[in-house]
Parts: C-alpha cells; sequence; structure tokens
C-alpha cells in the first residue's frame, strides 16, 4: 500500500472583496422605500454589524444617553457594546427591524444590482463599513477591531483596503507637488 499525503490545507484563492463607498450606499437608500430596510443597510454600514446582528438589534438594545448599540450574543456568542453612528440615531425608531435575514439579503442583492450595477451582499456593507471607517474616518485599526468585536487583529486586518485611486494621487499628486518646490522658480 502506497504511503500518499494529503494536503488538507488547499490554498484558496484570495479575492478582492467588493466594496461600496458611502456615496454609494447614499445612492441605494434614495431609492429605498420602507424605514426598517433602510436602517438596517445603514446599521450595515456605519455599524458594521452582521446581518443576523441587526435583525436581533432591539430598542431596549439602545442607549441614546450614553450614544451606544449593546449587540447580544454576537458571532462567537460574543455580547459588545458600539458607539451609534450619527448617521444612525434618528433611524432607531424605526427598531426593531421586523425584517429575516435572508430578506435583507435578497434585498441588498437586488439594491446592488438595480442601483449600482455591482454584486453585493449584506456582508459587502459591513466590509465597506470597516473600510470606510479606516480609510476615510482614518480610526487606527486597533479601534475598528472593537467595533467589529473581532478577537484577533489579524483577522480585523483583512479589512484594509487600498484604493487604488489613493495609490495614484499619492504617486502623481505628492510626486508633483515636491517637484515644484524643488524646482526654481
Amino acid at each position: 500500500m502506497m504511503n500518499m499525503t494529503i494536503d488538507k490545507k488547499k490554498k484558496r484563492r484570495r479575492v478582492i472583496p467588493v466594496i461600496i463607498k458611502e456615496p454609494e450606499l447614499m445612492k441605494i437608500l434614495t431609492k429605498v422605500k420602507t424605514p426598517n430596510r433602510r436602517l438596517a443597510f445603514m446599521l450595515g454600514f456605519y455599524q458594521a454589524m452582521r446581518v443576523s446582528e441587526v435583525v436581533k438589534l432591539k430598542p431596549t438594545d439602545v442607549d441614546k444617553v450614553r450614544r451606544t448599540l449593546f449587540i447580544r450574543n454576537a458571532k462567537g456568542g460574543k455580547d459588545r457594546i458600539i458607539p451609534i453612528s450619527p448617521n444612525v440615531m434618528k433611524g432607531l425608531k424605526h427598531l426593531p427591524i421586523d425584517v429575516g435575514i435572508r430578506a435583507l439579503q435578497i434585498s441588498i442583492k437586488k439594491y446592488g444590482k438595480d442601483v449600482l450595477k455591482k454584486k453585493i451582499k449584506f456582508h459587502t456593507l459591513r466590509h465597506s463599513g470597516a473600510t470606510f471607517y479606516l480609510n476615510v474616518k482614518k480610526w487606527n485599526l486597533r479601534h475598528v477591531q472593537a467595533l467589529l468585536g473581532h478577537s484577533k487583529i489579524s483577522t480585523t486586518e483583512l479589512y484594509l483596503h487600498v484604493d487604488p485611486q489613493d495609490l495614484i494621487n499619492m504617486m502623481w499628486f505628492e510626486d508633483l507637488e515636491n517637484m515644484e518646490k524643488r524646482s526654481p522658480s
């Protein structure tokens, strides 16, 4: 009998995840008719919440005085407290969401296709929100880790995305500014 070893850890191809930017979220939100779905999408993006966390959120989980949300029994059975985004505060009056997980998944997929011409999932909102806080709001990785509820910083690092346009701007515009400073007037 031959002795063969099977590599149980297959190398998975790393695919750059689809993300949307805040203006794209706004385009979607202008088309959403129901306030509870609009709130669900905003919670996904601005609170970087999982769809399961969104559907479980209750009015009693909101502390408007402290401006926090209590996320109960999230992935891994963990609880966490996160700050409420000012963008979300007014919409919280529409809790509970009263829409199921699958309905929200189907809904965001449809809006992504119809409005943005992109294939997005509900998790895209969470991913995009984390990227928004890192790249636009300039939060540090540790703060985003706490918002997402990750135990390991390495998990949060997956949300680090460098926008190719930012690289182009850095390459071209910062170099041009430096060249202009060096050249005699």
